[in-house]
């Protein structure tokens, strides 16, 4: 664990700026050097970089002038006084760029309770499946974007999913009270290695808002933990969502394990995910169907 605490990234290039923040670096450049906004840092070899802190406050500062607030007014503010007042905004704004910059304030801060008290304002006007697809959505693809372009740090990944994971299980724990008439018996897990199950617990939820039956067994489950599944007599449809696993190498060979495991069964496989592209010309038995994502999923169950 201290390995990979020590190897998160602490400086940033005002490309890594831009890229989070959507403000231009020439912008970033003008505002630093007419109202002496930002002070980056420099390396011993005189390449400049910005520190973590540079990151939040150029957000909180985005977030301002979004707002109407003058960069002139900003550049009069304490860092405390911009902190305050980037807070006070987030948790009285309602427009949906609003609340993902809320979110975006909320991961790079650290800050628990701001995600908390701007979630809490969305729900005065928007049910909890307009906040996922609305709000987290789009917020975790430009999640997404920021690390294909290695911007983003882990650490703050995984704080802000971990929080959107817990909103998606207390909302899945109302509806698991009510009695449902369904035949319909869902296994729900995640390949052996693979961790990212925001998209698989949404689907969970979903699931159980129209009544059906789920299991859900989470993040990296061997092949072999579903044995029992596999030769229940009940038909069950496993549905698994691939992000990083299997390895590129391995998934056909995982498919083909699946293929011959539901052969004589009536179960079903649908898999979900960027990897199932891999196999998408395939041809599996009419027991396996592959999806690029849930929302696609959904359309058709």
């Amino acid at each position: 664990m201290s390995n990979k605490l020590n190897n998160i990234r602490q400086r940033f290039t005002i490309k890594d700026l831009e890229n989070i923040s959507g403000v231009k670096a020439h912008t970033i450049r003008i505002w630093e050097k007419r109202y002496n906004l930002l002070i980056p840092k420099r390396t011993e070899t005189n390449i400049r970089y910005y520190t973590i802190e540079n990151l939040q406050k150029i957000l909180n500062i985005v977030f301002l002038n979004n707002n109407d607030f003058k960069i002139s007014k900003i550049a009069k503010m304490s860092e405390d006084e911009l902190i305050l007042h980037s807070r006070e905004l987030a948790l009285s704004a309602f427009v949906n760029d609003d609340a993902i910059n809320s979110l975006k304030i909320s991961m790079f801060q650290f800050d628990k309770s701001l995600f908390n008290a701007t979630y809490s304002k969305l729900l005065q006007h928007k049910t909890f499946r307009e906040i996922f697809n609305d709000i987290f959505v789009p917020f975790l693809d430009h999640i997404g974007l920021l690390w294909q372009t290695d911007t983003l740090l882990p650490a703050h990944e995984h704080f802000i999913t971990n929080l959107i994971s817990q909103k998606i299980q207390i909302n899945t724990e109302k509806l698991q009270y009510n009695i449902s008439n369904s035949t319909n018996n869902y296994v729900l897990f995640l390949p052996e290695n693979e961790i990212h199950e925001i998209g698989l617990l949404y689907l969970n939820y979903e699931l159980n808002l129209r009544g059906d039956h789920t299991i859900y067994l989470g993040q990296s489950l061997p092949f072999d933990n579903l044995k029992y599944f596999i030769e229940n007599e009940k038909p069950f449809c496993f549905i698994t969502s691939m992000t990083v696993m299997p390895f590129d190498a391995k998934i056909e060979e995982y498919f083909k394990i699946f293929d011959n495991a539901l052969n004589t069964k009536k179960h079903k496989l649908i898999a979900i995910g960027q990897k199932t592209k891999l196999v998408k010309n395939h041809v599996f038995s009419s027991n396996i169907k592959v999806y690029d994502s849930v929302t696609e999923l959904l359309k058709e169950i």
